[in-house]
């Protein structure tokens, strides 16, 4: 389950939201499956070093999406996974669905519920919130981020990716 939780940072007036490990990975292991040529069948442990994924943790990943129908599988020593059609044709939010990632804003949002949800004054902002996300899921495909991963290698550094990396490295040497 996607679950956020909203964090906000006072200091830079942002506000923070996470996506699970379980989709971040299963994204990244996607766009690198769609940059093969030709729809070719690509081992997991090929994809898990390119993109510094545990094996068995991206084995676990696409085991779900084969059981979803975003992935094909092929057996034997030229085996291996590929999408199981078009990239353009494949949501992300049919991949969340399938690796069993739900977006929930709020606990007021999920099967449990929320005591305070009837006099809550947040409520409506949770459900427009993830009602905006969820359309951003539904129109956006796999190409979409596969383009974007192309478009980052020939564009010039945004300086909101590099700040972020910058801060990964500095948090990473502390």
């Amino acid at each position: 389950m996607i679950f956020f939780a909203p964090s906000i940072l006072v200091r830079e007036e942002r506000i923070s939201l996470r996506l699970s490990t379980t989709a971040r990975y299963s994204l990244r292991a996607l766009s690198d499956l769609c940059s093969r040529p030709d729809n070719q069948p690509v081992s997991v442990s090929d994809i898990a070093s390119r993109q510094n994924i545990p094996v068995t943790y991206l084995e676990q990943l696409f085991v779900k999406l084969r059981r979803g129908g975003i992935l094909d599988s092929i057996r034997g020593a030229q085996g291996g996974y590929m999408l199981s059609r078009p990239a353009g044709e494949i949501t992300i939010a049919e991949i969340l669905q399938a690796l069993g990632e739900p977006v929930i804003f709020g606990s007021c949002q999920t099967e449990k519920g929320c005591e305070n949800a009837v006099t809550c004054p947040t409520f409506n902002l949770w459900r427009k919130v993830k009602g905006s996300v969820d359309e951003i899921l539904r129109k956006t495909t796999l190409a979409d981020i596969a383009d974007e991963k192309l478009s980052l290698m020939t564009s010039s550094p945004d300086p909101e990716r590099e700040e972020a990396r910058r801060k990964a490295v500095k948090t990473e040497g502390e």
